[in-house]
């Protein structure tokens, strides 16, 4: 969203355009916001001030500030080699494949070896430093060995059947419910449920770090990071 034409000074990164984001942004002076989610989800026939998205619209109009959203495109292209990396995974493979050309494969999530067998505590205790989370949820036998280690940031529960398919024992994911979770473990597969926002959050900083290659004399600035959510 934004006019093409528009000089670009300052980019802000955020992982949602929540109206608490949009403040810092407007506040720092930003004149393009760059985020992984996009803020219109769905078809609009009215922008006003009467819905919460329409004044989001509205204050980036009235600042002058563009926005950007790349959200499958980078899950594929960038977030899943991210989450392989501070997982250390070897002998990667993806996990759900969406284009295949000419021996090349891309897609969404990944498949590999963790650096040693470990009990799945462990692998919850490493995923939760890597990420700096307060908490995270496992599914499954906390004692149980494992080794061969699935991950897709996010919400991920649509790729258990893939992750079950690629001999996965642990799954690395985010929004996995009741059910979702008990049924996996039937099926083999423990699941360390790290979050929407902590396995995607590290969007920001690896983004920040592209575009300062790519731009070296823009401003650019990341939202605060701040979980949606407080365990009481």
């Amino acid at each position: 969203m934004g006019d093409d034409e528009w000089e670009i000074s300052h980019i802000f990164l955020a992982l949602d355009l929540t109206a608490e984001a949009l403040s810092e942004a407007v506040s720092a002076g930003a004149d393009m916001i760059v985020t992984h989610h996009p803020m219109i989800f769905s078809g609009m026939k009215k922008i006003n001030n009467h819905d919460f998205v329409g004044r989001k619209v509205l204050t980036l109009i009235r600042h002058g500030i563009a926005c950007f959203a790349m959200h499958t495109n980078y899950d594929v292209l960038g977030m899943a080699e991210l989450s392989a990396d501070y997982l250390g995974l070897t002998g990667r493979e993806v996990l759900s494949v969406t284009e295949e050309t000419e021996g090349t494969v891309q897609g969404i999530g990944r498949l590999g070896m963790l650096s040693r067998p470990v009990t799945l505590r462990e692998c919850a205790l490493s995923v939760k430093e890597a990420l700096h989370l307060g908490d995270v949820r496992i599914y499954g036998d906390p004692d149980q060995m494992v080794e061969r280690a699935a991950v897709c940031t996010g919400s991920g529960k649509s790729m258990i059947r893939e992750a079950i398919a690629g001999g996965a024992q642990v799954y690395i994911t985010g929004d996995i419910d009741h059910h979702t979770g008990i049924d996996a473990v039937d099926q083999g597969l423990a699941i360390i449920d790290a979050g929407h926002y902590g396995t995607e959050y590290i969007f920001m900083e690896a983004m920040k770090k592209e575009l300062e290659k790519a731009f070296p004399s823009l401003k650019l600035s990341c939202a605060r990071v701040k979980f949606p959510y407080t365990m009481v």
